[in-house]
């Protein structure tokens, strides 16, 4: 059995997370801010579909990209050389997450539901997530967002609708992150397609370490813009 937590219920310790599903770690709470940023700020993150309680995870390992790692491969090169798209943070969050609550192939839903919507939008007002988004010929092409915690990034979801829009996107965030300084971003699971980019598992404990001298530098809260220029 997994802790049940009330709305004043602390999390229980990482390390107690189960091992089968992985990371599973309690249930309950709510989704406000202050639970939001306490669970970020340990290393965990709310996952669940559309007919479950809360479910909170701390998977090991953990996928991380540690931006000066990001791979770009010459086939992206190539696209980001020839343009055609402008990047923009935070100008669509909302509709950056509903575009990638749409379920995907093979999928039958999302666990980006309505209630994590209206969630993570309320940390956006806050300044503390931000989307990043590849415009073609004047329309939402890709995107991703996250939240950011001191030098921390955490990704949570990215989509495209146009080939290579959301790696577009996640290239010039990383760019972005390493300009500010940032140490680590977040990539949550692995897959190939984040692998691809250079992410790479790391032992939890390793990465709660890191995590825990991130989130305690000054973070840049707000509306996010690119300064930089892709080499």
């Amino acid at each position: 059995m997994i802790p049940w937590l009330s709305h004043r219920d602390p999390f229980p310790p990482v390390a107690s997370a189960r091992r089968h599903p992985n990371g599973l770690l309690a249930a309950g709470a709510d989704l406000s801010p202050g639970r939001l940023v306490d669970a970020y700020s340990h290393g965990i993150f709310p996952w669940f579909g559309e007919d479950e309680p809360i479910l909170w995870w701390s998977p090991d390992p953990r996928m991380v990209l540690f931006p000066p790692e990001l791979k770009v491969s010459r086939s992206l090169r190539k696209t980001l050389n020839k343009g055609g798209f402008e990047v923009r943070m935070d100008t669509a969050f909302r509709a950056v997450m509903e575009a990638c609550a749409q379920p995907r192939e093979g999928q039958a839903g999302t666990w980006i539901v309505p209630a994590i919507v209206d969630a993570y939008c309320r940390l956006h007002d806050l300044g503390l997530a931000h989307s990043v988004e590849t415009w073609i010929d004047g329309e939402l092409a890709g995107g991703l967002y996250g939240v950011a915690l001191g030098k921390m990034f955490y990704g949570e979801s990215m989509f495209s609708r146009r080939s290579d829009a959301s790696k577009i996107a996640f290239v010039h965030l990383a760019r972005q992150l390493e300009r500010w300084g940032f140490g680590m971003v977040d990539c949550q699971m692995k897959t190939a397609h984040l692998a691809s980019l250079g992410a790479r598992e790391i032992p939890r404990h390793e990465f709660l370490s890191r995590l825990s001298e991130l989130v305690n530098y000054p973070g840049i809260i707000g509306t996010w813009t690119l300064d930089h220029d892709l080499p």
